[in-house]
């Protein structure tokens, strides 16, 4: 996931975490990188991790630097969705050390038991994550009891430019980018070079919600419903449900996307890299985008809790929280690393929002078990075409 700003806004950051947008802190100057704490392994435990996390979502070297600094093996696996983690989860004996639950999804798993409390003498970096968003995460996770902030970004809509222009001939683009996934008037004509929406009900509907002016995060099955049928209006003009979207736009399979900005912003890079000539660019809808924001957690029944404790040690060390904002293009909530993130990408609004976009941003909050099945059932009955 996206999942803060330097000169411009730091208060921005404050509308990253979860639960309703409130008053922002003012504008801070960026910190000197603190001192880091070493990652602290106890003898007591098999020098074994196991991390399950998002499919590209990890700097490149972070797990082979840990490896080699600590001699702890990681056993690294991926997930596609939120309802995946939270299934095995809730099905127990998860095989986990650390996952990344989705904050839409940490509040009912911590209500649930089904997180570990960390010990926070064990995570000797834990003072340089920024205290507003550590304050605003403490909606979901009171006193910050469970969840460490991974990264955050927000859900938008991606585009290849040239291949929308020649879509929309003389339709100019419209004024709000939402547009373009969900008015028939739009999605009738960009079909022709392929429309790709996330696999998830959780990731489809509540944009969809908002698209229409309702609550994005409404556990009102009426406003699920009403969704639905706003869906199904464009349910022709869909060409995939994806899990592999950083390619599929990249590769240029995909001329638009319902999809996470750090992965748009991911598929531009790759798409650069790799010659394709696919201007990929993930936009700033006028009504606002969804923020959303990953965290690191423990499961209640890890084998190996103080390796667990001694990875989320190592990656709040500034330089470590600062290389995933630098390689993948998602916004950090490591404080003390923002002076090691490079201008380029700090500069980048579709990774750092400025504040004008971040007040229209809708900042996330929890759905009921009933609302996720109610979700779910529209969600369905959008992808069958019923």
């Amino acid at each position: 996931m996206n999942k803060h700003l330097w000169s411009f806004a730091f208060s921005a950051l404050a509308l990253v975490a979860c639960g309703k947008k409130e008053d922002a802190p003012a504008a801070v100057v960026v910190p000197t990188p603190a001192a880091s704490a070493p990652a602290a392994v106890s003898s007591a435990e098999e020098k074994v991790l196991n991390i399950y996390n998002w499919p590209d979502y990890i700097a490149k070297d972070m797990v082979a630097n840990f490896e080699k600094e600590t001699g702890i093996k990681v056993n690294y696996q991926t997930f596609e969705n939120n309802e995946a983690l939270h299934a095995k989860l809730v099905a127990g004996n998860t095989g986990y050390d650390i996952v990344v639950p989705g904050a839409v999804f940490a509040k009912p798993q911590i209500d649930g038991g089904l997180l570990l409390k960390l010990d926070k003498a064990k995570i000797g970096n834990y003072g340089n994550l920024d205290s507003a968003i550590m304050g605003k995460l403490g909606t979901i996770d009171p006193g910050n009891g469970y969840l460490v902030p991974w990264a955050w970004s927000f859900t938008t809509v991606g585009i290849n430019k040239g291949k929308v222009a020649k879509a929309l001939g003389a339709t100019p683009m419209p004024e709000n980018a939402w547009e373009l996934v969900f008015n028939p008037v739009y999605t009738a004509k960009l079909k022709s070079c392929g429309i790709a929406y996330l696999d998830s009900p959780t990731e489809v509907i509540p944009p969809a919600m908002h698209y229409l002016g309702k609550n994005a995060y409404s556990n009102d099955p009426a406003d699920h419903k009403a969704a639905g049928e706003m869906l199904a209006k464009v349910r022709p003009h869909i060409r995939m449900f994806s899990s592999t979207m950083i390619d599929d736009l990249a590769g240029g399979k995909a001329c638009v996307a319902l999809a996470w900005a750090g992965d748009i912003n991911i598929a531009r890079g790759r798409a650069i890299e790799n010659k394709s000539g696919n201007d990929v660019e993930a936009l700033l809808p006028s009504t606002g985008g969804l923020i959303f924001f990953d965290t690191l957690a423990i499961p209640k029944d890890a084998k190996h809790p103080d390796n667990a404790h001694a990875f989320i040690n190592y990656f709040l060390r500034p330089e470590v929280s600062a290389s995933l904002s630098n390689e993948l293009s998602y916004a950090t909530a490591n404080k003390a690393s923002l002076a090691q993130v490079k201008a380029e990408i700090v500069q980048d609004k579709a990774v750092f929002p400025d504040t004008a976009n971040l007040q229209k941003m809708v900042s996330p909050a929890s759905f009921s078990n009933e609302a996720r099945e109610s979700m779910s059932n529209a969600f369905t009955s959008f992808k069958k075409g019923k």
